[in-house]
């Protein structure tokens, strides 16, 4: 979080506090006029934190947090959606985080964090399967050498979108399978 953005949320303009200090102090305090002005103050610079520490729960809730912490919130919670992608598409990638995690280095995973962080649909072809078969030597599913295609048709493939891409796809894709990354112009 920048610090003109921490100082602006510190600085509200006409922020009280729901406790001032001045009504805590001693009695023999309550009508000296140099101790309630001193109180006043330490009050002013506490009203930004006690009203943060108050609400702190709509800052640790995706759909309620401020538009500044929705990043810092899917930084905590690994969610992957880029930083120009809207505010709503940031906070349903934080929101969903918890299930994008459960697909990671799937096909249907990937397709998700390509949708997430690009907002384009992907088309992932996969070399392997999975079948059950009670005959011995039954044949499987599949190739046997591991590949992956990643294939996204987008109306202006830029050379900038291309090497994103290609630098996602290898940072989660499944480790042991080479991959292959192609964009294709609508």
């Amino acid at each position: 979080m920048s610090d003109t953005v921490a100082s602006r949320r510190a600085a509200v303009p006409g922020l009280r506090t729901p406790d001032p200090l001045g009504r805590r102090l001693p009695a023999v305090y309550a009508a000296d006029d140099l101790a309630q002005r001193l109180t006043d103050g330490c009050d002013e610079v506490l009203a930004p934190v006690q009203a943060t520490l108050d609400s702190l729960w709509a800052y640790l809730t995706p759909a309620l947090a401020p538009d500044d912490f929705v990043d810092w919130l899917g930084g905590w919670v690994g969610a992957v959606a880029g930083p120009d992608r809207p505010v709503e598409r940031r906070r349903a990638a934080v929101i969903n985080a918890v299930a994008t995690h459960r697909l990671r280095g799937t096909a249907a995973g990937l397709r998700t964090e390509i949708q997430d962080v690009f907002g384009v649909a992907a088309e992932v072809v996969e070399s392997g399967g999975t079948s059950w078969s009670a005959t011995p030597g039954s044949a499987l599913p599949g190739r046997a050498e591991p590949d992956l295609l990643v294939r996204v048709r987008v109306a202006d493939p830029s050379e900038v979108f291309v090497d994103r891409l290609r630098e996602f796809v290898e940072a989660n894709r499944p480790a042991h399978v080479p991959c292959r990354v192609e964009v294709v112009a609508e």
